[in-house]
């Protein structure tokens, strides 16, 4: 099954699970956001049921009142679903991607050479 696309928000609530490498209830979750822009408990509250129906977080106990969740979703499998995402914008084409990082000086040497390194181990396992 492929990841559930998720939004800037959902994706902000799934960094905070994946940054605390456990279980965090709905306020722990409010508490990760900077206090500048911090969404509303009952915002996220409610984005955290919406993630629940996309079975990208499940809970996994009540402690009192506060129901814990954790990622069901890897940090990977999401950007992962982000990138094909963008690149079916492009109809399914990384070239102007990969041109506009370059340009925009986003991709530096080291992972132009780490990605070469991949497309040719990728081409010799694929190689009869």
């Amino acid at each position: 099954m492929a990841p559930p696309r998720l939004s800037k928000l959902e994706l902000q609530i799934m960094e905070a699970l994946w940054s605390s490498a456990g279980a965090l209830s709905v306020r722990e979750i409010q508490e990760q956001f900077p206090k500048k822009n911090r969404p509303a408990y009952t915002t996220i509250q409610t984005t955290i049921g919406r993630l629940e129906t996309k079975k990208a977080i499940s809970r996994v106990r009540k402690i009192g009142n506060a129901h814990i969740y954790q990622a069901a979703v890897s940090r990977n499998a999401a950007q992962r679903r982000l990138v094909d995402d963008l690149l079916a914008l492009f109809g399914g084409r990384s070239q102007p991607v990969m041109t506009h990082l370059i340009e925009a000086g986003k991709l530096t040497l080291e992972e132009v050479q780490q990605a070469e390194k991949l497309v040719r181990a990728l081409a010799h396992k694929d190689a009869p």
